[in-house]
């Protein structure tokens, strides 16, 4: 991964950037900031587009995108897409978290406001897919599915932080049981439980979570 996808993730994703920093493989680190950066290309998708239309026709993109990655054919010219092929190739990850991901977003292109239960299945299944993904890179015999609540707990966090209480107790829950080089796959979790300020605060925040292995 080049340094422009860092730099691009740590601009506007900086709690994940910063939970990335806590992985000791740079060559897994680069890997998991191409999920966020993926992450971040969906979550573009309905906000810059200036009407649903055109939010479909972006998040098509990136469908066809992972069609390209999965049978193996030339991957578009574009660094995330690229990144992202490389990731999938190397860890023989699953099209299905990669593909809920895309699906999620297309409730961000309908205006009306989304109810509680909507709130928290479009929380597993963008920032929650992505932390189930990351630990698949990160631990290859681990459990995943222990990440999704702690990465749905961080965008709720950025979003609809009154629904947190509902998955905070699980999420701690599952989060301890994930292993020490899994545990920076959720540790931003922590941020959206326990907020700090400034960026000196967040690191401390974090830094306290990893060592501990709790969000």
């Amino acid at each position: 991964m080049s340094d422009d996808l860092d730099d691009l993730v740590r601009r506007v994703d900086p709690d994940r950037w910063l939970s990335s920093r806590f992985i000791g493989d740079a060559g897994l680190r680069a890997d998991v900031v191409a999920i966020y950066a993926y992450d971040h290309e969906l979550a573009r998708a309905p906000k810059v587009a200036s009407n649903p239309l055109l939010g479909e026709i972006r998040l098509t993109w990136w469908r066809e995108v992972l069609d390209e990655v999965y049978a193996g054919r030339h991957v578009r010219h574009h660094p995330t897409a690229q990144a992202l092929a490389d990731v999938v190739g190397r860890h023989g990850l699953p099209r299905g978290p990669l593909e809920a991901m895309i699906d999620a977003r297309y409730r961000e292109l309908d205006a009306t406001p989304m109810g509680d239960d909507e709130a928290l299945a479009w929380a597993r299944d963008t920032a929650g897919r992505a932390a189930e993904t990351a630990v698949r890179v990160l631990d290859p015999a681990g459990a995943p599915e222990r990440a999704v609540l702690g990465g749905a707990v961080w965008a709720l966090g950025r979003r609809e932080p009154a629904l947190i209480a509902r998955l905070a107790a699980p999420a701690r829950a599952e989060a301890k049981m994930l292993s020490p080089g899994a545990f920076p796959a959720v540790a931003h979790a922590a941020l959206a439980l326990h907020p700090a300020g400034s960026e000196f605060g967040k690191r401390l925040r974090l830094t306290w979570a990893v060592a501990r292995g709790r969000i």
